[in-house]
């Protein structure tokens, strides 16, 4: 043994190192790996999507399957009838059939249709595995970005024409001409007409659709060609996208423009919209938009059909002319526009009539907005208790019937009633008994059911141009001519033996009855124009039609029209603005020496989108008595002067005294556009209250407050008493305006009948009220506008002195004579008004403290 303890002679063993054989990893750095696989494969999975389908072929050829090549569409099946269904399924089936020949017993797959609920299936075919799926793909959860919509299932494009028809690129199939010059030319066949830089646009909303149509390509593309087949047009094109998880979107390309939709599978939506540039009329194809497109699903409740909810829009698009916006009655302007084909809020619209007649186009059309409610007739109709649903739904609203002549709003079957009774009764009452009718216009019969209501009509002419509107709104709109509630008239007015029908134009009519003294015809105590607006008539601007509808009335005669959209504060001057026929109309009417007065009004009940306005020009002033009539009065003329109603119903649904009323103050726009004039008229520095002046009151209890006392006058006479003033007063400044705002206001009739009443013989004077109608003699004046009443002061102002002398009179009216002698025929501000101007005192010169007030004894003098 050596010293280190081990025997040096024993044997040795061998000593072998033994480490494993591997490499050293760092756990932080593998889990990093994983970590960073993982969030690449989301990311590709979020921006990718589901996988097509067609990513299983290399799965099922793994699997032992053989798939065949997708079909290859020879060139020659281009030239055919448009292909659709066969075009828009990606098939999987062999293209050579040879393949398909050679394994009978082997089975094929295909690609099928994306189901209603947004499932893809792979369908095996043959004659061993018919209708076995094969593959089915899940839905995938609906998202809201489109940036999320994912990988699109097919995409399709189909040229119609073997060669594009592009211009430049071929031949083109019809003649164009673009040139300047052409621009206005009539389409004559050789020229097409799309080359005009106009256009037009139809919208078209669906709801409550079969899903399995909406998510067919090759149903939606069938009809979206026959649609563009049905409206005479010529597609070139067109290109598909089928979406998953649901949904398809088409836009086809036509010779003309464009059609376009996208479908919502789930909700039963598809919108759709056709544009063209050309001239023929894009809304007969609408019929068959409906139906190629209106596929009603089934209600999976009641598994009945829902109604099929179609909303619709039409515009015009590009640039016209002038003159040929005029013309066309479905321009953005026209009546026809705004009421029905543009807004979609306008939910349901149904075009009754279509008429083109020897002088105009007619149009009827039902239609019910989308915050319409039902009427009271429809509540009674339906049985609604308060509280009932229904009240609130367009639904159970009846439709409003409208009737248009080339594109122009003439009537509707809801505000008819109040539309007539606004442009007649006003005329009819500011005349003391109107026996001679005439109607210029007025072939639905409205205005003459008015008329008709009047015990002292005896004799109606009605002049229309087109016999058709007669017949038309008898068939589709007669209650307007109905009559058989008015006792001794005729079930339909027309019928009335006191009426004369003319067909003829209603100006020439005029004019060659009225026009010449050498044949004048009995004369109209009332006219009524129940005709287009000014706007629209180049006759009212006529002077020798102007000249002629006023010799056609009888002394006291009266004239009314329809004038029209009514003026709105921020207009410019009349003739400048959107109303310059009304304004040269009313020039003319002002200018005629044979009128008096003119009135304008409106009311925003009768119909139309803006308050409509109506103008009444009168021969003699005693109709501003009769215009001006107090409530109560004209409530009494009503009952006593209309026939009563077999129904025992009020004649009038619309105008009576308090109407009558309001139409007597113009709004205030009228005033501020007529103010515009120039120069401007003189009563327009008068339109209020000069806010710069001072008012100087009398207070008879408190003579520290008072600017004037009242005491013996100087003159010396003791029944005499006088108005002295306290204070000084600057000329200009406002005399006792509070007294005089107070002054009493009587009928020249009732002072008439008071007095008459005080003498009764056999009875005996009444002392009471023969003092009361000295006092209106001693302090009353009459009213200027001629309305026959009469304003007594009550005040301290009746006590003031009259004097002749001008030298010491030192106050006057606020508002002095017209320079023109006379009050304007024609004065909204006048109108506006009255009362301020016929009561009101100003300070003609700088007054002094003490000094009497004195006013001229001609004071109220026009």
């Amino acid at each position: 043994m050596n010293g280190n303890g081990r025997h040096s002679n024993a044997p040795q063993a061998m000593i072998i190192e033994a480490w494993p054989k591997t490499y050293a990893i760092d756990v932080r750095v593998f889990v990093a790996t994983i970590m960073a696989t993982m969030v690449v494969a989301f990311g590709a999975g979020l921006a990718m999507g589901p996988a097509d389908a067609r990513l299983a072929v290399p799965v099922l050829s793994f699997l032992g399957i053989e798939l065949p090549e997708p079909v290859q569409l020879p060139a020659t099946a281009m030239k055919s009838e448009p292909i659709v269904g066969a075009m828009s399924t990606q098939s999987l089936m062999p293209s050579d059939p040879q393949a398909r020949k050679s394994n009978s017993k082997s089975a094929t797959y295909m690609v099928g249709e994306v189901s209603a609920n947004g499932e893809i299936i792979i369908n095996k075919e043959g004659d061993d595995a018919a209708s076995e799926v094969l593959i089915k793909q899940a839905k995938r959860t609906k998202t809201e970005h489109v940036a999320t919509l994912g990988y699109k299932i097919r995409e399709t494009h189909v040229n119609v024409a073997d060669t594009p028809v592009l211009e430049g690129t071929g031949d083109i199939p019809h003649e164009r001409d673009i040139t300047y010059d052409s621009i206005n030319k009539e389409s004559d066949g050789n020229i097409r007409d799309q080359t005009m830089p106009s256009g037009q646009h139809l919208l078209v909303d669906m709801k409550n659709l079969e899903a399995d149509f909406l998510n067919s390509e090759s149903r939606l593309a069938r009809a979206m060609q026959d649609s563009v087949i049905a409206g005479g047009l010529t597609m070139l094109s067109y290109h598909c996208h089928s979406l998953h998880p649901a949904g398809v979107s088409c836009v086809g390309v036509l010779l003309e423009s464009h059609i376009s939709f996208h479908t919502w599978p789930d909700e039963g939506v598809i919108t759709l919209d056709m544009f063209t540039t050309s001239e023929k009329p894009l809304l007969p194809v609408l019929p068959s938009i409906k139906e190629l497109f209106g596929i009603p699903r089934v209600n999976a409740e009641t598994g009945e059909k829902e109604e099929v909810v179609t909303v619709w829009s039409h515009e015009l698009r590009g640039f016209r002319t002038e003159d040929a916006r005029k013309v066309h009655h479905l321009d953005g302007n026209s009546d026809i526009s705004k009421h029905v084909t543009s807004p979609l809020e306008v939910v349901y619209k149904e075009h009754i009539l279509n008429m083109q007649t020897e002088f105009s186009r007619i149009d009827i059309w039902d239609v019910k907005e989308r915050d319409d409610t039902p009427s009271y007739e429809d509540g009674l109709r339906l049985g609604l208790a308060p509280q009932d649903p229904r009240w609130f739904s367009y639904e159970y609203a009846s439709p409003c019937r409208h009737l248009f002549l080339d594109g122009v709003l003439h009537m509707d079957n809801q505000t008819d009633r109040v539309f007539h009774e606004t442009l007649v009764q006003p005329a009819m009452f500011a005349h003391p008994s109107p026996k001679n009718v005439g109607i210029l216009g007025g072939g639905d019969g409205g205005s003459l059911q008015e008329v008709l209501k009047h015990k002292s009509v005896t004799n109606v002419t009605m002049v229309e141009l087109d016999e058709k509107v007669l017949s038309v709104s008898k068939e589709y709109l007669p209650r307007s001519s109905d009559c058989s509630d008015i006792v001794g008239s005729q079930p339909s007015c027309f019928d009335d033996d006191r009426v004369s029908l003319i067909f003829t134009d209603a100006f020439a009519y005029v004019k060659d009855m009225f026009g010449s003294k050498e044949r004048e015809a009995k004369k109209f105590d009332v006219l009524i124009a129940d005709l287009n607006q000014p706007e629209n008539m180049v006759e009212y601007t006529d002077a020798d039609t102007v000249n002629a509808l006023v010799e056609s009335l009888s002394p006291l005669g009266v004239l009314v029209i329809n004038a029209g959209e009514a003026p709105m504060i921020v207009d410019p001057r009349a003739d400048k603005g959107m109303q310059p026929k009304r304004e040269a109309f009313t020039k003319l009417l002002e200018a005629n020496p044979m009128i008096d007065s003119i009135f304008v009004y409106e009311d925003a009940q009768a119909g139309y989108i803006d308050p409509v306005s109506f103008l009444v020009a009168c021969r003699d002033s005693s109709c501003r008595k009769y215009w001006y009539g107090q409530t109560d009065e004209i409530n009494y003329h009503i009952f006593d002067r209309l026939q009563p109603m077999k129904s025992k119903e009020p004649a009038l649904i619309q105008f009576d005294g308090a109407t009558q009323r309001s139409y007597q103050v113009p709004p205030r726009a009228w005033e501020t556009v007529y103010c515009r004039r120039e120069p401007e008229p003189f009563e327009c520095a008068y339109r209020g209250l000069d806010m710069t002046k001072e008012l100087f009151e009398y207070y008879p209890n408190n003579e520290d407050e008072s600017a004037f006392v009242i005491r013996e006058s100087k003159e010396g006479a003791e029944d005499d008493a006088a108005v002295y003033a306290t204070v000084d007063i600057p000329e200009g400044s406002y005399i006792m305006p509070t007294h005089l705002a107070a002054s009493l206001e009587v009928s020249e009739d009732s002072a008439k009948d008071s007095n008459a009443t005080a003498h009764l013989e056999g009875v005996g004077e009444a002392e009471v009220l023969t003092d009361f109608v000295e006092y209106i003699e001693e302090n009353g004046h009459a009213a200027r506008d001629e309305s026959g009443k009469i304003y007594v002061e009550i005040g301290g102002s009746r006590v003031i002195r009259e004097s002749d002398d001008a030298s010491e009179v030192n106050i006057r009216r606020w508002v002095p004579a017209h320079p023109d002698g006379a009050r304007p025929k024609y004065s909204p501000v006048y109108d506006r008004h009255r009362h301020s101007f016929d009561i009101f005192l100003v300070a003609s010169r700088d007054i002094k403290a003490g000094e009497e007030i004195v006013k001229p004894d001609d004071l109220w003098d026009y």
